[in-house]
């Protein structure tokens, strides 16, 4: 086997290993609290962790392609906080809800395209990119709505943003996200574009020689990255019914940790989407399950913070010891040595 296919072989191994992982520490996080943590199994409260995750996952779904590409976005947070602070001022202006979203959406277009487009025609590094639009697209919302927050949403978008299905836990916007999440699911493991993507991944040379248009499907899945985080702006405001220029503040820190956790390789060419999403979920359980015991917001960064380095450093040291282990497996056995003659 050449070295390629061989270190590939092992990288992919260690993918499925980590996912299985993930999602059987979710299980087991969830038999915890569902036994030990008081009021965590009450429908209420799993109706709040789905809602209060719902905009981690969402942007999980583009941020996981753009990761397994070899790109990230770190200004999700700030496009969803732009987003909502739009929505807050073109409600005051009078505009109507239905008229004021697709607005929103097309306003996060114009910032992935801004990304994508400084990242591949100018061939700039996305993490030093999109921080600096993290900053830009969160001053250009403060100028927009100032300190005002904006409450006066119409009752029956509030209810679908926050409510829940009858008396069950499941919340009405979950239905939708499932619906994306199908979609994502399909398009990255059921699709020439999903392959190509791990290819862009794994090499990107390797990747044009083959055909592969890297640029324009890199400038498409920053252009993704933020429609979707413009949703997540619209569907925050709608969510806590309030528009802030300051909403999502710290999410992309939030996303990037549950992708990360759930398996996907930060450089790129490897991982799954369910293993991101049980990494989302995982990272939600954790956070609810701080705040039923009054885990203050700044220990819950802290550990938000930890999971982010365990999920980079995890998977690489499985990678070396699976690699160590494989070589030793091929490696010769050394003959017996012969024995020496007497005289």
């Amino acid at each position: 086997m050449a070295d390629g296919s061989f270190t590939r072989a092992i990288r992919w191994s260690t993918s499925l290993r980590w996912d299985g992982a993930v999602g059987a520490l979710l299980i087991v996080v969830l038999l915890f609290s569902f036994g030990f943590v008081d009021g965590f199994g009450n429908a209420l409260n799993l109706s709040f962790l789905i809602g209060n995750t719902l905009p981690i996952a969402l942007i999980a779904l583009p941020m996981t392609l753009l990761v397994v590409s070899g790109e990230i976005d770190l200004s999700v947070a700030s496009t969803a906080g732009l987003s909502g602070a739009v929505m807050g001022a073109l409600w005051n202006q009078g505009m109507s809800i239905e008229a004021i979203i697709p607005v929103c959406l097309l306003l996060g277009v114009v910032c992935g395209l801004v990304n994508g487009l400084l990242v591949t025609r100018l061939g700039l590094p996305s993490l030093a990119v999109t921080i600096g639009t993290l900053a830009a697209y969160r001053g250009i919302a403060q100028i927009v709505l100032g300190s005002d927050a904006v409450t006066d949403f119409p009752s029956q978008y509030l209810d679908f943003a926050s409510g829940r299905i009858g008396d069950t836990f499941v919340p009405y916007a979950l239905l939708p996200f499932l619906v994306l999440l199908a979609l994502a699911v399909v398009a990255l493991h059921a699709m020439p574009f999903g392959r190509s993507l791990f290819a862009v991944g794994a090499g990107e040379e390797a990747a044009r020689f083959a055909g592969i248009r890297v640029r324009r499907q890199k400038l498409i899945l920053f252009t993704l990255t933020g429609l979707m985080s413009a949703l997540t702006g619209v569907f925050w405001a709608l969510h806590y019914a309030s528009a802030r220029y300051d909403n999502a503040t710290g999410l992309e820190l939030s996303v990037v940790a549950a992708v990360l956790l759930g398996g996907i390789d930060f450089d790129g060419g490897k991982g799954t989407l369910g293993g991101a999403i049980a990494g989302v979920f995982l990272l939600g359980a954790l956070q609810n399950v701080m705040s039923l015991q009054d885990v203050s917001a700044q220990s819950q960064t802290v550990v938000t913070g930890v999971l982010l380095v365990l999920s980079v450093l995890g998977p690489r040291v499985a990678r070396q010891l699976s690699a160590v282990r494989a070589v030793r497996r091929a490696a010769p056995t050394p003959l017996p040595k012969s024995p020496t003659p007497t005289s």
